[in-house]
């Protein structure tokens, strides 16, 4: 991400905190939320020492008053800032406009509409729609539209206290950082006070330059998902006992229907979490990534005996599963062995169809597992990689088409999958329909998604993956991290657990045709390797462990031991 502005001395910050002061109207919430930390330094410098940063993954931050949080009057800053980028492209950009979509967190409705109102008063249409919706759809929707640019006010799966602005441009794609650089330019030269343009909400929609779009919209992006299915009709047992959780999100509509639609008949949805809730009172942090967020599924899974239980994020991109264990507990897959599954469910699946393209590709991060890549290899199929996120990930699309290839999947570790090829983004939606189908369709040969990995593993070897994260809020963990990637780099480890490191990749300044980026990958002797970054989004720096060995319990030691190694080196940095 890049930063905009920084605030150095408590000289500036404590001037800028006077400001707002100045300049909120009398009455205010955020005026009184200011007057109430008067005199707390420390607040008032988290608040005011730096500007909420923008990039390629947009916006995101806490709620509330301050220069460094997520407010109409930031929120409007980046607003302005982009209608400026969206009009200096020219006539053509402001006519193709812009699409609005939001999850259901504190002021995303008002964030919407405050957005909506900006661009419509800069001459930009503007697309909205009448409540909230999930990531995958709003990617689908700039392409479908054919949009100049998307944005959703979401803060994906952080804690309810947080929001977030997702830009995304023509493509379908989340901002790349050359379109962030230029945006962040104009959104600088925006006074937060004075430089916004708006114009009431419903002059724009009576002006017709605001549009809600109808339900016929929301259909084409469902029929679009139902159209990734390997296989249908009597291969698949669709009574397979299934529970689903949006995680109090965007996911319930959509997920619902899809499965309607599919024919499963022996569907449950966690009813406690099926409905929008800004505080995700019954989870706390809703990130299906972690097993905390599926306490409400398991309970419902044990009273019917469900196989599987499924769970999407609040905007519905990312995608978590448990299975049953055999002795009726329930586990949670990583986002790794989910990618496994889809790899192998979708080439078997295409093979098995004879749908196979001669030239198939898929795309994973550097910092995802390599046994995808050994799966799709069998299949004759290609796997690229992509530095981290999606907008890099979907973004080798364009490539892999000019070059004759035909893109099948891509995913990353951090429980993110993008099957279809027209959704530039990660899609939990979509992702879910295709575990649900494999399932099904290996549930009706006798065969449960647990035994289909153990014979992925089985067959190309025993894996073994670890993830993990330092978490270090504030200024002071910002900085700690810096000088543990500077560490790292200065001194790197010739050994780990008695592993010698045969090969280092710095990609700081880019490489080969990855561009630059904050991360560094480790290759050890015996074939395995780890990966440190500092996370884009969050406040934390992020591990990650692979290895093969020759059964899952010498995996799992060997990996242990390099972890334990890496992270003690790690926390020693003061």
């Amino acid at each position: 991400m890049q930063k905009i502005g920084g605030i150095s001395s408590v000289e500036e910050y404590l001037t800028r905190y006077h400001e707002w002061l100045d300049k909120l109207p009398e009455g205010s919430s955020l005026a009184e939320e200011l007057r109430d930390i008067s005199g707390n330094e420390e607040e008032i410098k988290e608040r005011f020492y730096k500007e909420l940063e923008f990039g390629t993954a947009g916006l995101r931050g806490i709620l509330g008053a301050g220069t460094n949080r997520m407010n109409v009057y930031t929120v409007g800053r980046a607003a302005q800032g982009i209608a400026d980028y969206i009009k200096e492209a020219g006539p053509g950009a402001m006519e193709k406009g812009v699409v609005i979509a939001h999850d259901p967190r504190h002021f995303s409705r008002e964030f919407t509409e405050l957005s909506a109102s900006i661009f419509a008063a800069n001459g930009i249409n503007t697309y909205i729609f009448p409540d909230l919706r999930a990531t995958p759809e709003l990617a689908f929707m700039v392409r479908r539209l054919g949009a100049a640019a998307g944005v959703n006010v979401t803060a994906s799966h952080n804690p309810g206290n947080y929001n977030g602005y997702k830009v995304y441009w023509s493509d379908g794609c989340q901002v790349g950082s050359e379109i962030a650089d230029g945006m962040t330019e104009k959104i600088q030269a925006v006074d937060y006070f004075s430089g916004i343009r708006s114009m009431p909400f419903a002059e724009g929609l009576e002006g017709d330059i605001i549009t809600m779009l109808g339900p016929e919209y929301d259909q084409e992006y469902l029929e679009r998902i139902e159209s990734m299915s390997i296989h249908g009709g009597d291969v698949l047992d669709r009574d397979i006992p299934i529970v689903y959780t949006p995680l109090n999100g965007a996911g319930a509509m959509p997920f619902s229907t899809v499965m309607a639609d599919k024919g499963f008949t022996n569907f449950y949805m966690v009813p406690e979490q099926a409905e929008p809730d800004p505080d995700f009172t019954t989870v706390g942090y809703p990130n299906p990534e972690f097993p905390e967020a599926f306490k409400l599924s398991e309970e419902l899974a044990a009273q019917i005996g469900a196989e599987i239980i499924m769970a999407t994020d609040p905007d519905a991109d990312r995608f978590s599963m448990e299975l049953r264990e055999a002795d009726g507990s329930y586990k949670q897959l990583n986002g790794n062995q989910v990618g496994y599954i889809l790899v192998n469910y979708i080439l078997e699946g295409m093979k098995e169809n004879g749908t196979l393209p001669e030239k198939g590709a898929m795309v994973t991060s550097i910092v995802t597992s390599t046994l995808s890549s050994e799966i799709a290899a069998s299949y004759g199929v290609k796997m690229f990689e992509a530095l981290t996120g999606f907008k890099n990930i979907c973004g080798k699309i364009p490539f892999l088409e000019e070059n004759g290839y035909t893109y099948l999947f891509g995913y990353e570790e951090s429980v993110g999958y993008a099957p279809c090829p027209d959704i530039r983004d990660k899609d939990g939606i979509c992702a879910g329909m295709l575990i649900a189908e494999a399932a099904a369709y290996y549930g009706k040969q006798g065969k449960t998604l647990r035994q289909v990995l153990d014979e992925i593993y089985d067959r190309f070897g025993w894996y073994n993956e670890y993830e993990t994260n330092l978490v270090l809020s504030g200024i002071e963990g910002a900085e700690r991290i810096k000088r543990m990637m500077a560490c790292v780099r200065s001194a790197p480890p010739a050994e780990v657990a008695g592993i010698k490191v045969v090969k280092l990749i710095d990609y700081k300044d880019g490489y080969e045709d990855l561009q630059p980026t904050n991360a560094l990958r480790f290759f050890l002797e015996d074939g395995s390797w780890f990966a440190v970054r500092p996370s884009g989004t969050e406040p934390k720096i992020k591990f990650y462990f692979y290895t093969k060995q020759g059964s899952a319990e010498e995996a799992a030691r060997v990996n242990a031991a390099i972890a334990d190694e890496v992270l003690g080196l790690i926390k020693a940095v003061p």
